[in-house]
C-alpha cells in the first residue's frame, strides 16, 4: 500500500477541520494536492474559471456557514489572482484557508518561471501566511494556519511548493485535535460595571448595531426595551438586527435613510454594539459613546471613547440586561420612531409614481418587486455599487434571509462569486445574485460554473450599461462621465447559449412574470433587466466631509425612489407611540 503524500496530508487535515469543498483551478504545482482531493470522498474539488472567483466563494460559503472554507491556487499568477477575494473575506471575518502552490522548493530565489513570494505576497490579507519548505513542517504549519483562520476569524494562507507536496509524509508527524469553532467572550465586571454607571446618568441612549449583533437578537431587543432605546444599524448589521424590531429607526451612513443619524446625535449616551462603522464623520464628537466588541483592535479606532468593552454583544448584554430596570419614559424613542416614520413617508413617493409604466424601469421597482417575490430564507450576494443602495433599502430581512456583499473591502465582481459559494452550501435554498452589469461583465466568465455544476443561481441583472457609481463620483467633481459607458450584450441570450435560462425585460410590467419564471426553473438562470441610470435623490444627512473615502457620489446622490417595505414597518411601529 502506497504511503501518504504531504499533498494527501494536507487534505486530511483540510477534512478534519470541516472543509467539504476546495474551489480553484488546476495547475501543474496544484496537481498532487488536486489528486488527492480526487481520492478523497469527503472533499469536493469545485473547478472555477478564474481564482479571484474562487476565494469570492470560499469567503461566502464560510459567512453562510460559520465553518472553514477553502480554495487553492497553483504557482505565481494562479495563486496571485486569489488575493482580490482573499482581502474580501479577511475584511469579512470570513475564515478561510488558502492553498497558494509554489514553484520547486529547489529553484525557490533564482527568478524561476512563474516565481513569485505567495508567503510575502499575502501578509496584508491574512492573519497567518506560512511557506512550507520542508516535509518535516506538516502538518504543524497547515494545523496553525487552520487555528488562526478560525479562531481569528479571517484568513490564513499556507503556500506549498508542488514538489513538497508530492513527496511522503513523515512517519511520526505531530497531529493534534483542530479548533473548529469559537468561545464566547465575556467582559470583566470592573467593565459591565462601568457601562451601567453610564447608562444610569444618561436620560437619552441611542443603541448602533453592526454585523456583530449576529445571534443576538433577543438579547439586543430586552436592552432597547428596558432602555427605550431607538435602534439603529450600520449596513452590515441590517440583516441582523431590523427585523421585528419596534424601535428601528433606520440606517446611518452613505447610503443611510430614516432617522439613525438623528438618534445617534440627539442621544446623550450612544452605544455602538459589534460595529466597526467606518464613516466616523457620521458619528457624534459631542455626546458619550460606548463600544461594545469582540475583537479588541477595533475599540475605538472610529471614535473617542467614554467605555470600551471587550466582549460579544449577546454574552455582554446577558450581563448587562438583568440589572438594567425598565425605564417608564418613551419620549425619546417615540420622538425618533415619528421621525423615522415621517423621513420615510417623504422619499417613498418617488417610488410609487408610476414607475410600474416608467422606461427605462427604475431599478428600485425591480429591487421591490425582487423583495416580493424572493423566498423567505433567500441569500442575496450584492454586487458593489448601486446594488448596495438597493440592497440597504429594499431588501426586507426577517431573521432567515442573508445579505452577502463585499461591504467592507468594497470590491467590483463579488456578487456572482459569492452567489457560487452560497449556492454550493444548500442546493435547495434560494441564492439571488443581485449584479450590475460592470460587475457581472468582469467575472462572466464564471456563469460557466453555473452551467457546468448545474447550480440553480438566480442572477438578477440590473442592467443600465454604465458604471453608475463611477459616473456619479464624477458628476460630484464636476467632471464630465469619461470611460463609463458599457456596450453590452444581450446578456440574456449569453445565457441562454450557455444553457441556461435566460430572458431580458425591457418593459415594467414583466419584471414580476420574468423573475417568477426564473424562479420556477430549476436549474441557473439570469434576468437582463433594462434599468433607468437616472434616478437620483439626496440621502437623509451629507455634508462634503462625509463623502471622504468612500464613493463621492453616494455622498452627495444616492439612487433613492423609497424604501420598499421598511415604511410599513415604520408606520406600524408609529402606531405603537401612546397618542397625548
Amino acid at each position: 500500500m502506497a504511503k501518504q503524500t504531504v499533498a494527501g496530508q494536507f487534505v486530511d487535515i483540510l477534512v478534519r477541520a470541516g472543509v467539504q469543498r476546495l474551489y480553484g483551478v488546476v495547475g501543474d504545482s496544484l496537481n498532487p494536492v488536486v489528486d488527492a482531493v480526487r481520492r478523497t470522498a469527503a472533499i469536493d474539488w469545485v473547478q472555477v474559471r478564474h481564482e479571484e472567483v474562487a476565494a469570492f466563494a470560499a469567503g461566502a460559503e464560510a459567512q453562510v456557514t460559520g465553518r472553514l472554507a477553502a480554495c487553492a491556487g497553483s504557482c505565481g499568477p494562479g495563486n496571485l489572482h486569489l488575493i482580490n477575494g482573499l482581502f474580501d473575506a479577511h475584511r469579512s471575518m470570513a475564515p478561510v484557508l488558502a492553498l497558494a502552490s509554489h514553484i520547486p522548493s529547489s529553484e525557490i530565489g533564482t527568478g524561476f518561471f512563474q516565481e513569485t513570494h505567495p508567503d510575502r505576497l499575502f501578509t496584508e490579507c491574512s492573519h497567518y501566511s506560512e511557506l512550507i519548505s520542508s516535509r518535516d513542517q506538516m502538518p504543524r504549519v497547515l494545523q496553525t494556519a487552520v487555528q488562526n483562520a478560525i479562531g481569528l476569524s479571517g484568513v490564513s494562507v499556507v503556500s506549498l511548493p508542488g514538489d513538497i507536496a508530492d513527496q511522503e509524509a513523515p512517519e511520526r508527524s505531530i497531529e493534534h485535535a483542530l479548533v473548529t469553532s469559537r468561545p464566547s467572550v465575556r467582559p470583566g465586571d470592573a467593565e459591565i460595571d462601568q457601562l451601567l454607571r453610564l447608562i444610569e446618568d444618561a436620560r437619552k441612549v441611542t443603541l448602533f448595531c453592526g454585523s456583530g449583533t449576529a445571534g443576538a437578537h433577543a438579547e439586543v431587543m430586552e436592552f432597547a426595551e428596558r432602555l427605550k432605546a431607538p435602534v439603529g444599524h450600520a449596513l452590515r448589521g441590517k440583516e441582523w438586527i431590523q427585523y421585528d424590531n419596534p424601535y428601528d429607526v433606520g440606517m446611518s451612513g452613505l447610503l443611510g435613510y430614516g432617522a439613525a443619524y438623528e438618534a445617534t446625535h440627539e442621544c446623550d449616551l450612544l452605544i455602538l454594539l459589534g460595529t466597526d462603522f467606518p464613516y466616523n464623520a457620521f458619528l457624534p464628537d459631542d455626546v458619550k459613546i460606548v463600544q461594545v466588541d469582540v475583537r479588541p483592535e477595533r475599540l475605538g479606532r472610529r471614535s473617542k471613547l467614554d467605555l470600551a468593552v471587550w466582549g460579544d454583544v449577546r454574552e455582554t448584554l446577558r450581563c448587562l440586561n438583568p440589572r438594567i430596570p425598565h425605564r417608564k419614559s418613551r419620549k425619546f424613542l417615540d420622538r425618533m420612531l415619528k421621525k423615522h416614520a415621517d423621513a420615510l413617508e417623504g422619499v417613498v413617493k418617488a417610488y410609487t409614481r408610476k414607475v410600474d409604466k416608467h422606461t427605462p424601469i427604475h431599478p428600485e421597482y425591480v429591487a421591490s418587486v425582487l423583495d416580493e417575490e424572493a423566498a423567505d430564507d433567500a441569500v442575496f450576494t450584492v454586487d458593489t455599487g448601486m446594488c448596495n443602495v438597493w440592497a440597504a433599502r429594499y431588501i426586507s430581512p426577517n431573521g432567515r434571509r442573508r445579505v452577502i456583499g463585499s461591504f467592507t473591502h468594497g470590491s467590483m465582481a463579488n456578487a456572482l462569486p459569492q452567489a457560487i459559494g452560497a449556492q454550493f452550501t444548500d442546493r435547495r435554498r434560494q441564492v439571488v445574485s443581485m449584479s450590475g452589469d460592470g460587475g457581472f461583465s468582469m467575472l462572466m466568465g464564471d456563469f460557466l460554473t453555473l452551467v457546468q455544476y448545474d447550480l440553480p443561481v438566480k442572477v438578477v441583472l440590473f442592467n443600465n450599461s454604465s458604471l453608475g457609481m463611477v459616473e456619479l463620483e464624477m458628476m460630484v467633481a464636476g467632471l464630465p462621465a469619461y470611460g463609463t459607458a458599457n456596450h453590452n450584450p444581450d446578456f440574456a441570450a449569453i445565457a441562454r447559449a450557455a444553457g441556461a435560462h435566460g430572458v431580458r425585460v425591457e418593459k415594467p410590467k414583466d419584471v414580476r412574470g420574468a423573475l417568477r419564471d426564473a424562479f420556477k426553473h430549476k436549474g441557473p438562470a439570469l434576468v437582463d433587466i433594462v434599468t433607468d441610470p437616472n434616478a437620483l435623490s439626496m440621502p437623509p444627512k451629507i455634508s462634503r466631509d462625509m463623502v471622504q473615502g468612500f464613493a463621492l457620489s453616494a455622498g452627495k446622490i444616492v439612487l433613492d425612489g423609497g424604501v420598499g417595505r421598511m415604511v410599513q414597518m415604520a408606520r406600524s411601529n408609529l402606531r405603537n407611540v401612546p397618542r397625548p
